[in-house]
Order: structure tokens, then sequence, then C-alpha cells
């Protein structure tokens, strides 16, 4: 298995580079322009104060993916859910890190009260809507048309369970 830890400030360089290559190359996050470490530090700080975990997994003593979870909406009736991310780094996937980083986020949730995790995806990510049916997320909606990136509109699933 691969180690699962709270991020530190530290950390913040190579959770950059990891958004970054996801903004670049995937549908992963439908974000448009790279950020710098200011912008993940600023992220970091709001996520972790508000009492949100944020976790790495390292391969070789180096990051290679992170998750965090945050409030799935801003309103008082959805305190009991949370959307999750997990990106991990080209040179690490297909090792199961995203399944453990999930799960990792998963026992988390329980821990705060959570009663449902969201996951939002890009619905041309096979591996990933893959992933979260076997770990026991279900489909609960479809979204035609409502992102747009590399020239085209996606098409957003949503997923969820309860940790």
């Amino acid at each position: 298995m691969i180690p699962i830890r709270p991020a530190v400030e530290t950390d913040l360089d190579a959770i950059t580079a990891i958004y970054n290559h996801a903004v670049l190359h995937t549908t992963a996050i439908w974000n448009d322009a790279v950020v710098d470490l200011e912008n993940r530090r600023a992220w970091y700080r709001a996520r972790t104060g508000q009492g949100y975990p944020v976790l790495v997994a390292e391969v070789d003593g180096a990051v290679a993916a992170y998750g965090t979870f945050g409030d799935f909406r801003p309103f008082d009736g959805y305190r009991f859910t949370v959307e999750h991310s997990v990106y991990v780094a080209e040179s690490a996937r297909r090792r199961r890190i995203a399944s453990g980083m999930i799960e990792a986020l998963a026992k988390a949730a329980a821990a705060l009260d959570k009663h449902v995790m969201v996951a939002g995806i890009a619905a041309d990510n096979e591996a990933s809507l893959s992933l979260h049916r076997n770990l026991g997320f279900v489909e609960c909606g479809r979204m035609p048309e409502v992102g747009f990136k590399f020239g085209r509109w996606l098409d957003l699933v949503l997923m969820q369970r309860r940790p």
C-alpha cells in the first residue's frame, strides 16, 4: 500500500505541479489557467482552516498524488455533504493510489460526520468513473454540456456514496 499522510506546506510545490499538469492536459479540472504556489498556499490554508483534510501519497519519498474534499455547495442544507478531488501524477497512475486516497478521504469524512461524498467527473473519463463504481459510488446524475475545455463541450457525471 502506498503511504498516505496529511499534507504540509512543503508539499505545495508538488501539489501545484500535479494540479497544473491536470489543468493543461486533462479534463479532470475544468480550469484553463495554471496556478502558482501562492494560489495553492491560499487553497491549502482555506481547506485546512475549515478542518478539512489535504492528503498526499508518496512514492519513493516524493509526493505522487493529493486529495481533499470541501463543501459540496455553500448552503446550510448541504453541510453534511462534501465533494472530493483526487489527482495523481501521470508517472504514478495505475498503482491504486487513487483508490487508497478516496478511502482515506471517506474515513476523514465519516470522522467529521459527513453523510455523503460526491464526485463530479467528466463523462469521457472512463478510468475515474470505473474507479468510483468499484469503490461503491453510484451515478446520480448526468449534466450534458455544462463544461467547456479544449474547444469542446463536456458532460458532467455526478456520483455519490456514503462514507
